[in-house]
């Protein structure tokens, strides 16, 4: 039997709530199997964990992770301390810290979500956002000078590097390759942006090279916010930097019906260390503890986490019993328009997941 060993980090908000949920449905999922089991080990780091020692996580913090074959992560965001802090002290510092440079965000539109695109089908909208993950706009880079006076000035600073570009490019083209459409359209802003997006363009050009079978096409990032609303079918596997991925992320899981349901996987494709699944949606310290939370977004992040792990049936399992009860009006939590809690849709995708007949062979 094989052994994962999981690294659970909740975070923020009502991620101490959805990453205990996906912790159940992996429980629940190993019950039903000989083939693998599961050990979890939980790291309080965060927001709480800041203001008792003035650091998100502690300096060692990924030498603990290090030896882990996934992370489980909720959030992390908290309204008595700066985003900046939070995001970089934490999530950030994983992220870059294990070089997870490729973050793979699928999008699709469940079984019994009412999303708002009303001409739009399932089959329209059926996306994978890949978002370099690694450098771009959030690489840390710049200042700020004369603070407090008239003259302060502040700069953050965009890096492409030659090998992000191209290995990010090459992780994209693969991903729409072997998807059954193979369509991969890469996101631009090489108009305004005429150095560091100008280099994007012509990489990915090199890279379309290596793969005559997938057809692509460039898009400016602000024409395609309406190219998804307007023309979802058009689109398949979408590549863009980190800033601008970011944004039309939240924009597709807002088009599928909520923030709530999506999942993200940070990755390292040549796993030198563990890759890390979290649910889109932020720290929500509005509804925290209140039971409110959606957790679906948290499970099929699960469902990426075992796909990652080789586990591909065990994820067809529980990818079934999040649909099943996506389509099941009565269980719909608050961000969908109903009042399900979260541990009303835990315990059912739970008994789904255990169910004789959905037992992992």
């Amino acid at each position: 039997m094989k052994t994962y060993r999981i690294a659970t980090i909740p975070g923020d908000g009502i991620g101490k709530e959805v990453v205990p949920a996906g912790q159940q449905v992996l429980e629940a999922l190993a019950r039903c199997t000989q083939n693998f089991e599961f050990q979890f080990e939980n790291f309080d780091w965060g927001a709480d964990y800041y203001r008792q020692h003035g650091v998100m996580m502690p300096a060692d913090g990924l030498a603990a992770l290090r030896d882990k074959d996934a992370i489980l992560f909720g959030s992390a965001g908290d309204p008595d301390v700066p985003d900046h802090i939070t995001l970089w002290g934490l999530r950030l510092k994983i992220c870059q810290g294990f070089d997870q440079y490729a973050n793979v965000r699928p999008t699709r539109i469940l079984p019994g979500i009412d999303a708002p695109l009303k001409r739009c089908t399932p089959d329209d909208l059926n996306w994978v956002i890949v978002r370099e993950n690694s450098e771009g706009e959030y690489s840390g880079i710049g200042g700020r000078v004369h603070q407090g006076h008239p003259i302060e000035a502040a700069t953050d600073v965009s890096i492409l590097t030659r090998a992000g570009v191209e290995r990010i490019m090459r992780f994209a083209f693969k991903l729409a390759q072997s998807r059954p459409r193979k369509l991969l359209t890469v996101i631009t802003k090489s108009n305004a942006q005429r150095h560091a997006m100008v280099m994007w363009d012509e990489v990915a050009l090199e890279i379309s090279k290596e793969f005559p079978d997938v057809k692509w096409d460039k898009e400016l990032v602000d024409a395609a916010t309406a190219r998804m609303v307007n023309r979802p079918a058009t689109l398949d596997t979408i590549v863009a930097t980190n800033l601008h991925a970011d944004i039309l992320s939240d924009l597709a899981a807002a088009l599928a019906g909520s923030l709530g349901i999506a999942p993200t996987g940070n990755i390292d494709p040549e796993r030198r260390y563990p890759s890390m699944f979290e649910p889109i949606h932020g720290s929500a310290f509005d509804i925290m503890g209140k039971g409110l939370a959606n957790p679906i977004g948290t499970f099929w992040s699960v469902v990426m986490l075992l796909e990652h792990l080789g586990e591909f049936e065990a994820a067809k399992r529980v990818m079934a019993a999040v649909e099943a009860v996506t389509a099941d009006a009565s269980l719909h939590t608050g961000d969908l328009g109903g009042k399900a809690t979260t541990a009303h849709v835990t315990a059912a995708v739970c008994a789904l997941v255990e169910r004789t007949e959905a037992a992992v062979a």
